[in-house]
């Protein structure tokens, strides 16, 4: 069927012409001489077998031809024009799914969000938290925040934060009975764990030096999060990453009893299928979180 019909730049032509009803202005509108738009026209016409335009009085006009032509090729063009805009919003912008764990969602990524969405007021973010590993295509999720070595296979990886771990707790235990000075300290408090994250004592410990530390008490939460509420409570003492606790540690509503922060091999990541990584919405999402990330360190 489209091998029937004209050429598409003459239906530009007559299109244009026949909205400002002047072949100049049509011209400077397709950025292309007065002559080449009359050539187009003649194309057209001998194309046709009919005139589609004639002048009275020096006023070029609409043949009867022309005005039957003139709202189905303006139509037609619309059309086109609203099929690609759809097309462009669907790239650019629409639902973006994005995963990630829920104390990264709630202590990093959600109180950065308000920027994302004033620089990307086409995008709408929906936010899913899990802790286990997303199918993309299976659960319908365009990008994901892990926390690993960065070698995924089949995925694009790219770098966001490194972690540095390190006890809190709120200011009223450190110098509470018993105080809480020293690592040695923590075998008279109680320790808040995260099923999430079940090495991060153990490490840090290690570390120190207090391998094998047996605290007065322990309470185990499913999140970091929530370990680092009951922390802000005085239930106890936690550890989470510092990039988690920045907040917290600048208005004391936790703070950091002893000891430097402890680096961690692994690292969070932005992740998605590697066939999908240009596309504009997730490069929109990379490019935010890395400057965010680098604001961050």
């Amino acid at each position: 069927m489209t091998s029937s019909l004209p050429p598409i730049n003459a239906l530009y032509a007559f299109e244009a012409v026949a909205r400002h009803l002047s072949i100049t202005r049509a011209a400077e509108e397709l950025n292309v001489t007065p002559s080449a738009v009359s050539h187009r026209i003649r194309g057209l016409e001998h194309r046709l077998g009919v005139i589609l335009f004639h002048r009275e009085q020096r006023q070029l006009m609409l043949s009867d031809a022309g005005q039957r032509l003139f709202p189905g090729v303006q139509d037609g063009f619309g059309r086109i024009a609203g099929a690609l805009a759809d097309l462009d919003r669907l790239h650019r912008g629409g639902t973006l799914t994005v995963s990630m764990l829920s104390t990264f969602a709630s202590r990093w990524f959600i109180p950065r969000l308000p920027r994302f969405q004033r620089e990307n007021p086409e995008i709408e973010v929906r936010v899913s938290t899990t802790t286990r590993p997303v199918s993309f295509e299976r659960d319908g999720v365009d990008a994901a925040i892990r926390y690993g070595g960065g070698n995924w296979p089949g995925l694009r990886a790219d770098h966001l934060l490194a972690e540095e771990i390190t006890p809190v707790c709120h200011p009223d235990l450190i110098d509470g009975d018993p105080p809480l000075h020293d690592p040695a300290d923590l075998a008279r408090h109680t320790l808040l764990h995260a099923e999430a994250r079940p090495e991060d004592w153990p490490l840090w410990l290690q570390i120190q030096g207090r391998e094998g530390l047996e605290p007065a008490q322990t309470v185990t939460f499913d999140t970091t999060n929530f370990a680092l509420e009951a922390a802000q409570q005085g239930a106890g003492v936690a550890i989470a990453a510092m990039e988690f606790v920045a907040d917290a540690l600048a208005d004391r509503r936790l703070v950091i009893p002893f000891g430097d922060p402890v680096k961690q091999d692994q690292a969070y990541y932005l992740v998605c299928p590697a066939g999908r990584a240009d596309r504009p919405k997730i490069a929109a999402l990379r490019a935010w979180l890395v400057r965010e990330a680098a604001d961050a360190r």
